[in-house]
């Protein structure tokens, strides 16, 4: 953690404190999330449990490679306006104003549709909890 660039408590820029509890992904779910390229933007859960395959370059090696990925969330990404180039490891929570819940981490997208890790599977891989109140 660099001093000063992540905010300790659980704030999250033009979100603020989210909450230590985690919420489950459920379709037509209400969602947000602050990234580095669009901001604050809203959008609602359209898919759950995706088999999701993303092609990666490997610009050093000059091959790409692809992996898949299970179990995962799909969010409605019209136009990419909730996730774009840059967006990813962006925290998505629920869309209410006050102490909103974690419910995935934002690392893939098209046009169309965002994906989302579920934020516990990411909590037990890493052995990690959330912070907030």
């Amino acid at each position: 953690m660099v001093a000063g660039k992540v905010a300790s408590n659980g704030s999250i820029l033009e979100i603020g404190t989210i909450s230590k509890t985690t919420l489950t992904a459920s379709i037509n779910q209400a969602v947000k999330k602050s990234g580095r390229t669009t901001g604050l933007s809203r959008s609602s859960i359209v898919g759950l449990n995706a088999t999701i395959s993303v092609t990666y370059d490997n610009e050093c090696a000059g091959t790409a490679f692809t992996k898949t990925f299970i179990r995962q969330i799909v969010i409605g990404n019209k136009a990419s306006r909730f996730l774009n180039s840059g967006d990813s490891g962006s925290l998505m929570v629920e869309d209410v104003a006050t102490n909103p819940r974690a419910i995935g981490l934002l690392f893939a997208g098209s046009s169309t549709d965002a994906i989302a890790n579920p934020i516990n599977q990411v909590l037990s891989f890493l052995s990690a909890t959330m912070v907030g109140q």
